[in-house]
């Protein structure tokens, strides 16, 4: 599995339910195109975590990186019910900062006995 990480703030940070609700909504339209596997959104806690690495973090499971370059042409192409649900959350965005990760090991380096 992949998972896409984002990091970010919000520019008003009194929208963070209407972030949480959009995030949602996006997401999950992703998720019923088959186009990603999961997600979730987490906030820091008590302030806790690297300086930059902003408030928000988005972890977005794709089962390769096959699935996640669909779901990244589908907001590419900037047409739609995506589009709309992509600016209603990238439009709240400030500061973000975005990483990729596997799982270890994969199957394509099998554990030593």
């Amino acid at each position: 599995m992949d998972v896409y990480h984002i990091w970010c703030d919000l520019k008003d940070g009194r929208e963070d339910m209407a972030f949480a609700a959009a995030v949602t909504k996006y997401l999950d339209h992703h998720k019923a195109g088959g186009r990603i596997r999961g997600w979730r959104l987490l906030r820091r806690k008590l302030g806790l975590g690297p300086d930059g690495q902003g408030e928000f973090h988005i972890m977005i499971e794709t089962d390769n990186l096959a699935q996640l370059d669909e779901a990244f042409r589908s907001a590419a192409a900037r047409s739609g019910d995506v589009e709309k649900l992509h600016a209603a959350v990238y439009s709240r965005v400030v500061n973000a900062r975005f990483g990729l990760a596997r799982d270890f090991p994969d199957p394509g380096r099998p554990a030593v006995d």
